[in-house]
C-alpha cells in the first residue's frame, strides 16, 4: 500500500467526538500527499470554524498519520473553503449519524 493510502486508512480511525463518526466518511479531508522524505500533508477541514473539538480532532489527525509506516512528519492544513457542508458526507457517515442520535 503506498504512504497516502495508508494515511488515509488511518485517518478512518480518527472519530469527531460530536458526530461519532469518522472524519474522512464525514468528507472533512481533502486531500492527502506524503512526499519522499515521508512528510505528510493533510488538507482539511472541521464541521464549523468555530468547533469545540478542532485542537483534538488535529491532534488526533496528526497522530494517526504519524503512526503510518514511512511517515516521519506530519502537517495539518486547516482550510475552510470549500466550506464544509452534510452534503459532503458519504452513506456511511448519514447512517452512523442516525444510529448515534436515535440512541
Amino acid at each position: 500500500m503506498k504512504p497516502n493510502e495508508a494515511v488515509w486508512d488511518a485517518l478512518e480511525d480518527v472519530i469527531d467526538p460530536e458526530l461519532g463518526t469518522n472524519i474522512v466518511d464525514l468528507g472533512l479531508v481533502y486531500g492527502v500527499s506524503v512526499d519522499e522524505a515521508g512528510k505528510a500533508t493533510i488538507e482539511m477541514t472541521l464541521t464549523v470554524p468555530e468547533c469545540p473539538m478542532a485542537d483534538e480532532i488535529v491532534s488526533r489527525t496528526r497522530s494517526a498519520a504519524g503512526a503510518v509506516a514511512g511517515v516521519s512528519d506530519v502537517e495539518v492544513d486547516l482550510v475552510w473553503e470549500p466550506k464544509w457542508t452534510p452534503a459532503s458526507m458519504n452513506d456511511r457517515a448519514r447512517e452512523e449519524i442516525r444510529a448515534h442520535h436515535m440512541s
